[in-house]
């Protein structure tokens, strides 16, 4: 038996796909919600075979959920649903560990064949994506291009530990300029705060 999770904001489509899959034998929906938060603690008491996501949902986005999700069942599937084929999503999701990506324009029935071919171990990604966004360089190199050099630069002082008064004074720039940049680092890396912004430098290290 396939167990899927379920999780968008938009209740008429979680609506649709429960329609969808309430009649399939082999497939049992064990939770819904419509937002991240509400997701992982879903996940972690029923621990489904497969989870389908929005990226974009109040209080924990798709990808940060994601990443909490595989942190803690690296066996667990996840398949991303977005209204949009962005590249930076599809990215971010491939690298927080998502098996598949799926457009919420497809139809129900490739939603459907998508859960049974990941639940399987494998990969599903919607027909329209650029098969060169699924190559692990090609992310590599576009997660790179995401930050500005000014950013880079205050990464790599992040790496090194310092504090955003100690890079402010070495940049001879404002702290709230550092502290803005660091915000927008998080957002465009997909991380969940200050914390992971440090660990993404140190592992890193001068990788970007």
């Amino acid at each position: 038996m396939i167990t899927v999770a379920i999780a968008e904001d938009h209740q008429a489509l979680v609506d649709g796909i429960n329609l969808l899959l309430k009649y399939e034998d082999d497939i049992s929906i064990v939770g819904m919600c419509n937002d991240g938060e509400e997701l992982i603690e879903i996940v972690r008491k029923k621990q489904p075979k497969v989870v389908l996501t929005d990226i974009k949902m109040p209080k924990i986005d798709g990808i940060s959920a994601t990443k909490i999700i595989k942190k803690e069942f690296p066996e667990i599937k996840v398949i991303g649903f977005s209204m949009f084929d962005q590249e930076e999503a599809i990215s971010q999701m491939i690298e927080a560990g998502a098996s598949g990506y799926l457009l919420k324009n497809s139809p129900l029935d490739e939603v459907l064949n998508a859960l049974r071919v990941v639940a399987k171990g494998e990969t599903y990604f919607d027909s329209s994506i650029s098969k060169s966004l699924l190559d692990p360089n090609s992310i590599k190199t576009k997660k790179k291009s995401l930050l500005s050099k000014s950013e880079r630069e205050i990464l790599k002082l992040i790496g090194q530990g310092k504090t955003s008064s100690e890079i402010a004074a070495k940049r001879f720039t404002a702290v709230s300029t550092v502290e803005k940049h660091r915000k927008n680092m998080i957002f465009k890396l997909g991380l969940s705060g200050k914390g992971e912004l440090l660990r993404y430098a140190i592992e890193k290290k001068y990788d970007f």
